[in-house]
Protein backbone atom coordinates (compact mmCIF):
# COMPACT_ATOMS: atom_id res chain seq x y z
CA UNK A 1 0.00 0.00 0.00
CA UNK A 2 1.62 3.34 -0.86
CA UNK A 3 1.91 6.13 1.36
CA UNK A 4 1.27 9.86 0.81
CA UNK A 5 3.56 11.99 2.08
CA UNK A 6 2.63 14.39 4.78
CA UNK A 7 5.16 17.14 3.77
CA UNK A 8 5.75 18.28 -0.01
CA UNK A 9 9.51 17.99 -1.29
CA UNK A 10 11.82 21.10 -1.32
CA UNK A 11 13.57 19.81 -4.39
CA UNK A 12 16.56 20.24 -2.95
CA UNK A 13 16.40 24.10 -1.89
CA UNK A 14 17.52 25.19 1.51
CA UNK A 15 16.60 28.70 3.18
CA UNK A 16 19.57 30.68 4.38
CA UNK A 17 18.06 32.23 7.27
CA UNK A 18 15.10 31.55 8.65
CA UNK A 19 11.71 32.94 8.66
CA UNK A 20 11.30 36.74 10.04
CA UNK A 21 8.87 34.97 12.31
CA UNK A 22 11.46 33.41 14.48
CA UNK A 23 12.86 34.91 17.42
CA UNK A 24 16.45 36.12 16.98
CA UNK A 25 18.03 33.62 18.42
CA UNK A 26 16.90 31.12 16.06
CA UNK A 27 18.14 33.66 13.10
CA UNK A 28 21.32 33.92 13.94
CA UNK A 29 23.96 32.81 11.33
CA UNK A 30 25.91 29.80 12.15
CA UNK A 31 29.42 31.13 12.53
CA UNK A 32 32.40 30.02 9.69
CA UNK A 33 34.41 28.44 12.72
CA UNK A 34 31.28 26.32 14.07
CA UNK A 35 31.36 24.18 10.89
CA UNK A 36 33.54 20.58 10.60
CA UNK A 37 36.91 20.91 8.35
CA UNK A 38 36.53 19.56 5.54
CA UNK A 39 37.92 15.56 5.04
CA UNK A 40 37.08 15.42 8.61
CA UNK A 41 33.59 13.39 9.85
CA UNK A 42 30.99 15.41 11.78
CA UNK A 43 31.54 13.22 14.53
CA UNK A 44 35.25 12.92 14.57
CA UNK A 45 36.93 13.22 17.81
CA UNK A 46 39.00 16.89 18.52
CA UNK A 47 41.74 17.64 15.79
CA UNK A 48 44.26 17.14 18.37
CA UNK A 49 44.25 13.49 18.61
CA UNK A 50 42.98 13.20 21.43
CA UNK A 51 39.53 10.93 21.91
CA UNK A 52 36.43 13.10 21.94
CA UNK A 53 34.84 13.13 25.80
CA UNK A 54 32.48 10.59 26.31
CA UNK A 55 28.88 11.96 26.81
CA UNK A 56 25.66 10.05 27.58
CA UNK A 57 22.12 11.72 27.28
CA UNK A 58 20.02 11.31 30.59
CA UNK A 59 18.72 8.46 29.51
CA UNK A 60 21.53 6.56 28.69
CA UNK A 61 22.90 7.68 31.68
CA UNK A 62 20.35 5.82 33.53
CA UNK A 63 20.85 2.64 31.34
CA UNK A 64 24.58 2.62 31.93
CA UNK A 65 24.47 3.37 36.45
CA UNK A 66 21.55 0.75 36.05
CA UNK A 67 23.07 -1.43 33.94
CA UNK A 68 26.48 -1.20 35.91
CA UNK A 69 24.76 -1.66 39.22
CA UNK A 70 23.14 -4.47 38.11
CA UNK A 71 26.31 -5.99 36.51
CA UNK A 72 28.28 -5.30 39.49
CA UNK A 73 25.53 -6.86 41.78
CA UNK A 74 25.14 -9.97 39.80
CA UNK A 75 29.28 -10.44 40.72
CA UNK A 76 29.46 -9.76 43.87
CA UNK A 77 26.71 -12.29 44.49
CA UNK A 78 28.40 -14.34 42.15
CA UNK A 79 32.02 -13.83 43.54
CA UNK A 80 31.84 -12.77 47.30
CA UNK A 81 28.23 -14.27 48.15
CA UNK A 82 26.70 -11.01 48.44
CA UNK A 83 28.57 -8.64 50.27
CA UNK A 84 26.61 -5.54 50.85
CA UNK A 85 29.65 -3.62 51.91
CA UNK A 86 31.47 -4.36 48.82
CA UNK A 87 28.11 -3.55 46.74
CA UNK A 88 28.25 -0.21 48.56
CA UNK A 89 31.95 0.74 47.56
CA UNK A 90 31.52 -0.43 44.25
CA UNK A 91 28.24 2.40 43.86
CA UNK A 92 30.51 5.05 44.68
CA UNK A 93 32.86 4.81 41.60
CA UNK A 94 29.79 4.12 39.31
CA UNK A 95 27.94 7.32 40.62
CA UNK A 96 31.06 9.39 40.35
CA UNK A 97 31.23 8.51 35.98
CA UNK A 98 27.77 8.49 35.82
CA UNK A 99 28.01 12.05 37.48
CA UNK A 100 30.89 12.70 34.76
CA UNK A 101 29.70 11.26 31.50
CA UNK A 102 26.17 12.72 31.14
CA UNK A 103 26.31 15.73 28.98
CA UNK A 104 26.10 18.82 29.89
CA UNK A 105 22.43 19.37 28.90
CA UNK A 106 21.24 16.65 30.88
CA UNK A 107 23.38 16.52 34.00
CA UNK A 108 20.84 17.46 36.47
CA UNK A 109 18.89 13.55 35.92
CA UNK A 110 22.61 12.11 37.09
CA UNK A 111 21.31 12.49 41.07
CA UNK A 112 18.07 11.16 40.12
CA UNK A 113 19.36 7.65 38.21
CA UNK A 114 21.49 6.96 40.51
CA UNK A 115 19.46 5.73 43.67
CA UNK A 116 16.88 3.99 41.53
CA UNK A 117 20.19 2.05 39.72
CA UNK A 118 21.17 1.14 43.44
CA UNK A 119 17.86 -0.44 43.98
CA UNK A 120 17.84 -1.70 40.96
CA UNK A 121 21.83 -3.52 41.47
CA UNK A 122 20.26 -4.95 44.63
CA UNK A 123 17.75 -7.21 43.67
CA UNK A 124 20.89 -9.98 43.08
CA UNK A 125 22.53 -9.47 46.65
CA UNK A 126 19.70 -8.84 49.00
CA UNK A 127 18.98 -11.97 50.64
CA UNK A 128 15.28 -13.20 49.95
CA UNK A 129 14.26 -16.61 50.35
CA UNK A 130 10.62 -17.10 50.13
CA UNK A 131 9.63 -15.88 46.52
CA UNK A 132 8.75 -12.49 45.77
CA UNK A 133 7.62 -11.28 49.19
CA UNK A 134 10.93 -12.89 50.60
CA UNK A 135 13.00 -11.05 47.99
CA UNK A 136 11.11 -7.45 48.22
CA UNK A 137 11.94 -7.76 52.05
CA UNK A 138 15.50 -8.48 51.25
CA UNK A 139 15.32 -5.61 49.28
CA UNK A 140 14.01 -3.11 51.56
CA UNK A 141 16.37 -4.55 54.39
CA UNK A 142 19.41 -3.85 52.22
CA UNK A 143 17.98 -0.28 51.51
CA UNK A 144 17.58 0.35 55.32
CA UNK A 145 21.00 -1.31 55.95
CA UNK A 146 22.95 0.47 52.98
CA UNK A 147 21.60 3.55 53.15
CA UNK A 148 25.11 5.20 54.11
CA UNK A 149 26.60 4.13 51.02
CA UNK A 150 23.17 5.05 49.11
CA UNK A 151 23.14 8.64 50.80
CA UNK A 152 26.79 8.87 50.03
CA UNK A 153 26.88 8.25 46.46
CA UNK A 154 23.81 10.15 45.78
CA UNK A 155 25.56 13.00 47.51
CA UNK A 156 28.87 12.82 45.34
CA UNK A 157 26.77 12.61 42.33
CA UNK A 158 25.08 15.45 43.34
CA UNK A 159 28.09 17.65 44.17
CA UNK A 160 29.67 16.95 41.20
CA UNK A 161 26.87 17.20 39.10
CA UNK A 162 26.33 20.86 41.03
CA UNK A 163 29.82 22.23 39.73
CA UNK A 164 29.73 20.74 36.50
CA UNK A 165 26.46 22.90 36.17
CA UNK A 166 27.44 26.15 37.28
CA UNK A 167 30.47 25.44 35.15
CA UNK A 168 27.83 24.57 32.23
CA UNK A 169 25.99 27.52 32.61
CA UNK A 170 29.05 30.17 32.84
CA UNK A 171 30.54 28.88 29.99
CA UNK A 172 27.18 29.38 28.14
CA UNK A 173 26.49 32.87 29.40
CA UNK A 174 29.71 34.37 28.78
CA UNK A 175 29.77 32.93 24.83
CA UNK A 176 27.17 35.24 24.63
Amino acid sequence: MEQRRSRPTNNGRRRVTPPASLPPQVRRPVPRTARPAAGRPQGAGPSNGQPAGLRLTGLGGGLFCAAAMLVLGLLDQLVFGASLTLYGVLFLPVCVLTALWVRGGDVLTAPVVVPISFAAGLFPVADGSGGLLGRLMGLVTGLATQAGWLYGGTLLAGMIVLVRRVLWVRARRSRG
